[in-house]
């Protein structure tokens, strides 16, 4: 399968370094263009299968560099903008944006929503969704969605990951050490009370929903996501 390119469009460095980073880290090709002009002329010479493209940025802000590329392509467009006003996101879903995302954004929430858009614009390309369900649990990596008895419940990243690694894993015993390398990664700049913190909060939206699993510690080792036979 062809790696997709992600045009990221935005005038602020660190921005940029930081979808960087994990987009490259999920397996994508990143360009990069600091404002609209190099955008429009980045974007003719790699063809990207997405941009992430920010508003305000100077020469050409992002609206009139959508406007230019809904001209001739139909390359997917993610906006990231500051402005959260309604009227700013319905001008660019006007204007041909796919989606649009507020800053400060989770760049998790970020990636989610490309491969989101990725999956809808090019059906050739689907990628294996990342989910897993048990009794009364349902959890979906590619939008970030943990439903609980059906209902959806709000959890920041980290938690749905953390979940996520544990649940499709059912059974297994992993120890803090563990987790924090396969779970955090690269990102993590603390100590195992990580863990013990995120798996606390977990308990608190995952206990008592079913007789038939259970986020269980095991003492002196770590947690394991424990399935009745």
């Amino acid at each position: 399968m062809a790696v997709s390119k992600i045009l990221i469009v935005d005038d602020d460095s660190n921005i940029c370094e930081l979808l960087r980073l994990y987009l490259e880290k999920e397996g994508f090709a990143t360009v990069i263009a600091k404002n609209g002009v190099v955008a429009l002329s980045m974007f003719e010479k790699e063809k990207p299968d997405l941009v992430l493209l920010d508003v305000m940025m100077p020469e050409l802000d992002g609206w009139q560099v959508c406007r230019e590329i809904r001209k001739k392509s139909t390359c997917p467009i993610i906006m990231l903008t500051a402005k959260s006003e309604v009227f700013d996101k319905v001008l660019g879903l006007e204007l041909g944006a796919d989606d649009y995302v507020v800053k400060p954004f989770e760049t998790k929430e970020v990636i989610a929503r490309v491969k989101a858009v990725l999956r809808r614009t090019h059906p050739s390309d689907r990628r294996e969704v990342r989910e897993v369900s048990f009794d009364n649990l349902y959890i979906n990596m590619e939008n970030y969605e943990l439903r609980v008895r059906g209902e959806q419940i709000n959890t920041p990243p980290k938690e749905m990951e953390l979940i996520y690694h544990l649940a499709s894993n059912p059974n297994r015993v992993y120890t803090r050490d563990q987790l924090l390398d396969e779970v955090w990664g690269f990102e993590y700049y603390g100590d195992s009370r990580t863990v013990d913190v995120h798996v606390k909060r977990l308990r608190e939206k995952l206990d008592g929903v079913s007789e038939q699993w259970n986020l269980k510690t095991v003492w002196g080792v770590g947690y394991k996501f424990e399935v009745k036979e």
